[in-house]
């Protein structure tokens, strides 16, 4: 993946994977320079949706280009940055997570044992 500033890209080693114990998003981790990576989670259908027409709210929008990338927005408004991608590469990845975990069963996959042992269950 690529930052884009607004005058020069620099290529950043990331890491994207997925939990089918958390089926709904992929993490994208960002190794930078600082010893402590920065993960972003980002919801799988969004980035389908993302992949074709602009979307998202809040502080995670996505963008397709017409050269085959995707430009994530990740950030609050003013205080964000922009990242682009490969468009297929993540599409090929989030159709994967779909495999593993087909739509409208991911409620079957999620671990709720920690939230049951906060709960004191």
């Amino acid at each position: 993946m690529e930052l884009l500033a607004p005058d020069t890209t620099a290529r950043i080693d990331t890491t994207v994977s997925y939990m089918s114990r958390d089926p709904h998003a992929l993490s994208v981790t960002f190794h930078l320079v600082d010893p402590a990576p920065v993960v972003w989670r980002l919801d799988r259908e969004m980035i389908l949706t993302g992949s074709l027409a602009p979307t998202g709210t809040g502080e995670v929008h996505l963008r397709p280009t017409e050269d085959g990338k995707l430009l994530l927005r990740l950030g609050p408004a003013g205080d964000s940055a922009t990242v682009r991608c490969d468009r297929e590469d993540l599409r090929r990845l989030v159709h994967d997570t779909f495999v593993l975990v087909p739509q409208g069963t991911e409620e079957h996959h999620i671990d709720w044992r920690p939230l049951l042992d906060c709960l004191g269950r």
